[in-house]
């Protein structure tokens, strides 16, 4: 069912953005989620001691932190560990890396800084041209990547080689761990693959082990919610006459998703207040299912609520993909749909 048309209502698969390298640059910044984002309102789990540990540690990586007291008179003061020039967060979903990795953004004293996913990163390269992003990132102050992927060994390569040069310039950096093989497990040993993959870089960087639960579901009771038609269209109308709402069927969203680049989904959701997406249906093929959980990233980012019909969204993915080697990808869309949905129910 289709809510009654509406000025308010969009449909993103008329929406064919154009970004330029330009344009890509000036967004490298904390998303809307994260814009005042600082390790004061970071709430470590006390069951988890990492996640305190971690936020003194990024303090001092960032300027932040105390200096060692001073023994007595006769003791000499503790010595420091010498402040490496990149940080890497490894750890499950929903710990607050990106939490984290905001702080470090927005507390580092910085004339120039970015903040970007690893795929935005790969976008600029692929717009620019290797040579040409490294002259315009060359002088950063800081370089903060969310999400560093594993799962394509090209891009990897092309990323880890930047960083290389950015380094070698004095530029800081701060990562976050996403590993893909199911077989390694909780992101263990993701901090492993990704020093193993920059080679010489590897003494640049601290590794820190970050513990928890997803607190995404700390709060959150059950599934990702599913309408009925009735309630989808009150909810799409709702949004739509209060600002901006999109409204798709769900498999023509996936089709429409393969003809547009990943780090412009960003622009396929400008300016809405809620996504809808009628008739969700369990994702079997791959490489649809990956570019969904690009999308999803750039929706939660962008912290816009979700309604939708058919197949609860926490089950869009088929066992045999929750079982394979992107599990800990599919795992954190599906919480992440979840927060989404139950988002849009508290608005309503």
């Amino acid at each position: 069912m289709t809510p009654q048309t509406s000025t308010g209502i969009v449909h993103l698969t008329d929406r064919t953005p154009a970004v330029t390298g330009n344009e890509m640059l000036a967004s490298l910044v904390p998303p809307p989620q994260f814009e005042d984002a600082t390790f004061e309102s970071y709430r470590a789990d006390p069951a988890y001691p990492s996640q305190e540990e971690a936020k003194t540690t990024l303090q001092r990586f960032s300027g932040r932190g105390e200096a060692p007291k001073r023994g007595g008179f006769f003791r000499r003061a503790p010595k420091e560990t010498p402040v490496k020039p990149g940080v890497y967060l490894d750890g499950g979903f929903g710990v607050g890396k990106t939490h984290l990795l905001a702080s470090v953004y927005h507390a580092l004293p910085a004339r120039r800084k970015y903040f970007g996913s690893f795929i935005e990163y790969t976008a600029l390269v692929g717009a620019l041209g290797y040579k040409n992003t490294v002259d315009l990132l060359r002088g950063a102050d800081l370089l903060c990547i969310d999400e560093f992927e594993l799962d394509d060994p090209g891009d990897t390569m092309v990323m880890t080689r930047l960083l290389g040069e950015l380094v070698s310039s004095g530029t800081k950096l701060a990562a976050t761990s996403n590993t893909p093989p199911n077989a390694l497990g909780e992101g263990r040993f993701a901090a492993q693959d990704f020093l193993r993959e920059i080679h010489a870089m590897s003494d640049s960087f601290q590794t820190l082990r970050i513990d928890g639960v997803d607190y995404r579901q700390r709060a959150i009771d059950g599934h990702a919610i599913v309408l009925d038609d009735a309630s989808y269209a009150q909810a799409v109308d709702a949004a739509a006459a209060a600002g901006s709402a999109s409204d798709d069927e769900f498999s023509t969203v996936i089709r429409h998703l393969a003809q547009v680049h990943p780090s412009r989904y960003i622009r396929l959701i400008d300016e809405l207040d809620l996504v809808g997406l009628r008739e969700v249906r369990v994702l079997t093929d791959q490489s649809e299912a990956l570019r969904f959980v690009a999308f999803v990233d750039r929706v939660y980012d962008a912290q816009i609520p979700i309604v939708a019909t058919g197949t609860g969204l926490d089950s869009v993915f088929a066992d045999e993909m929750l079982a394979g080697g992107y599990r800990k990808k599919y795992l954190r869309a599906i919480s992440r749909l979840n927060a989404l949905t139950h988002s849009a129910s508290s608005r309503a």
